[in-house]
């Protein structure tokens, strides 16, 4: 490592993902799938609910060897009627195992499973009329067998929280013990964020373990519901899987499996927005890492999708036929859907010129210069919504300070999860630092204060003034955050409570607390422009192709910020 000037001690990688309760290991993770996963079993933090006949539940949250044996003096026993509600702690994606002894008769033992991202949605049932429960995706309700003396695994889902209902009648089951499967990347935390506010360290920390969690084979969107790559929707993802985890192939994995299954003159997922999305991303991947092979791979097909694009504008305006989208709570406001559009359009183009030169096609990076400059020449009103001023300002095509105002007006009660990164990168650009903070801590953190231990699909921050937590039975006049929330495509239990688009605080504090940014191609060069706002001190590392930049920030007594650089050899500071 080269020392720029002063000195910091390293960052430790952080993990989510230990397993120890009570001083206790677990059994230790083994792979899965591969080298590139792991598998641990994690025993259950707490016992929710216990009715019925159920005899020493809390023998459930012991550990347990992972191995059965003649002997084992510690069981819980269910009979007709028993139920137990379980806590994993938090959010995983994967199964369940369930241990048998050998007390009891030798036949299958019935219950039924219900797995939830939410206590009321572990108490719902898919077989209720009109409930918004779901099996979508990935099947989370229903019936299993036992076998005697024995373990058994079931289930592939996203969940916190287990029940298992008996359905047998007697002879009881002896159960020893009820484990979670939890399957994940096993790749080091190589980025890190440190401040004196405990809530963004832990909004930072959260933000990555979602997107973590969505790293399976391709990168999805929820692990619950929505376990597909929607390439829009990794935009974000791949910003944050950036900040955390470095230059990672399942990107690429991911960006080519649509690009496979989609011909160039159709719209990825059907949405105009996602090939604009996929064009940046590729846009952004080269900056970072500056892979020109993989850029020439994608050459072709990403002119196709420019002429697409381009054959789509009528002069200076955007004019898409179909797929028009930017997020689903303005899906219904078609000036908000053209601001956004205009907006990515211009991106998209501008992107591709860029690409056009990196790849010397002189051709098309004029083709590209010149439609985006026309498209410039038109700004389509934001009509005082968040979402179409953040990404207007971003582009320079509103003045930051008047999408700040717009943005600051509405609130946290008009963020969304997806869109509520630009929003914070639209304060940035106009120096609302100590504002955009304040609404990562309100927005986000509202999240956990309600229990959260991943960031949600969508989140309606006035529904959450009087909502009960997610890892309690709902009382009596407080809302139910996730049955009775939720609109759109994701009404009620349908809701997805692990979603890898609401990751975005995680790249804006590194990106602008940190003030690590890139310049130029393949993080050759590396500005460092921390912003503290009201912050005392900040800390943190930042993974590049050369190896981690580390940190570290401090205010002295005249409010001037101190920092001590550390960069990888090949990586140069410039102002």
């Amino acid at each position: 490592m080269r020392k720029v000037f002063g000195t910091i001690a390293a960052i430790a990688a952080v993990s989510v993902l230990s397993s120890c309760r009570g001083g206790e290991t677990e059994a230790p993770a083994v792979p899965a799938g591969g080298s590139e996963f792991k598998t641990e079993y994690l025993i259950p933090t707490r016992i929710v609910l216990s009715e019925g006949n159920v005899f020493r539940a809390e023998c459930l949250l012991q550990p347990f060897s992972g191995q059965v044996s003649t002997s084992e003096p510690d069981v819980t026993v269910f009979s007709k009627g028993g139920s137990v509600l379980l806590d994993f702690g938090k959010e995983i994606q994967g199964g369940i195992q369930i241990v048998r002894s050998i007390a009891g008769g030798k036949e299958p033992a019935r219950f039924r499973l219900c797995l939830g991202e939410s206590v009321s949605e572990a108490l719902s049932d898919v077989r209720e009329p009109g409930t918004t429960a779901t099996n979508d995706h990935a099947v989370r309700d229903f019936e299993i067998s036992v076998p005697w003396l024995g373990a058994a695994e079931y289930g592939n889902s996203g969940f916190r929280f287990a029940r298992l209902d008996y359905l047998g009648d007697d002879p009881a089951a002896a159960i020893v013990a009820v484990r979670a499967i939890s399957k994940y990347r096993d790749i080091p935390y190589l980025g890190s964020f440190k401040c004196d506010d405990e809530r963004l360290n832990q909004i930072w920390q959260t933000g990555a373990y979602t997107v973590h969690l969505n790293m399976q084979e391709y990168i999805w969107d929820g692990i619950k519901r929505d376990r597909l790559v929607w390439i829009g929707d990794m935009h974000p993802e791949v910003m944050t899987i950036g900040t955390v985890f470095g230059d990672q192939p399942v990107v690429r994995k991911s960006l080519d499996y649509v690009k496979e299954g989609t011909p160039a003159s159709v719209w990825m997922n059907g949405i105009c927005s996602y090939t604009l999305w996929w064009i940046i991303i590729q846009h952004h991947l080269y900056q970072w890492y500056g892979d020109l092979n993989y850029l020439k791979a994608n050459s072709g097909y990403l002119e196709l999708l420019l002429e697409n694009v381009i054959s789509n504008l009528d002069g200076s305006k955007e004019a898409y036929k179909e797929g028009r989208f930017i997020d689903w709570p303005s899906n219904d406001q078609p000036d908000v859907i053209h601001a956004g559009l205009q907006a990515l359009s211009v991106r998209a183009l501008e992107a591709g010129a860029d690409m056009a030169e990196w790849l010397n096609d002189e051709y098309l990076r004029q083709r590209c210069a010149k439609a985006a400059e026309e498209l410039r020449k038109y700004v389509p009103d934001h009509v005082g919504n968040s979402q179409a001023a953040a990404l207007l300002a971003i582009e320079d095509m509103l003045d930051p300070e008047e999408a700040s105002r717009v943005i600051l007006s509405n609130g946290p009660e008009k963020f969304t999860s997806f869109m509520g990164y630009y929003l914070l990168e639209a304060l940035a650009k106009g120096g609302h630092y100590t504002e955009a903070m304040d609404l990562i801590s309100k927005y986000w953190g509202k999240m956990l204060d309600l229990g959260a231990t991943t960031f949600w699909e969508d989140f309606n921050y006035v529904d959450a003034q009087n909502a009960a937590r997610i890892d309690e039975v709902v009382p009596e006049g407080k809302f139910d955050i996730h049955a009775d929330g939720g609109a759109w495509c994701y009404v009620g239990l349908r809701h997805s409570f692990c979603h890898g688009w609401a990751s975005g605080p995680t790249t804006w504090l590194s990106r602008h607390v940190l003030g690590i940014e890139p310049v130029g191609v393949g993080f050759k060069q590396v500005r460092v422009e921390p912003h503290l706002g009201d912050l005392e001190w900040a800390e943190g590392t930042f993974p590049t192709p050369y190896g981690v930049i580390k940190v570290s920030h401090r205010k002295g007594p005249d409010g001037k910020v101190s920092s001590d650089i550390t960069l990888p050899k090949g990586v140069k500071l410039v102002k």
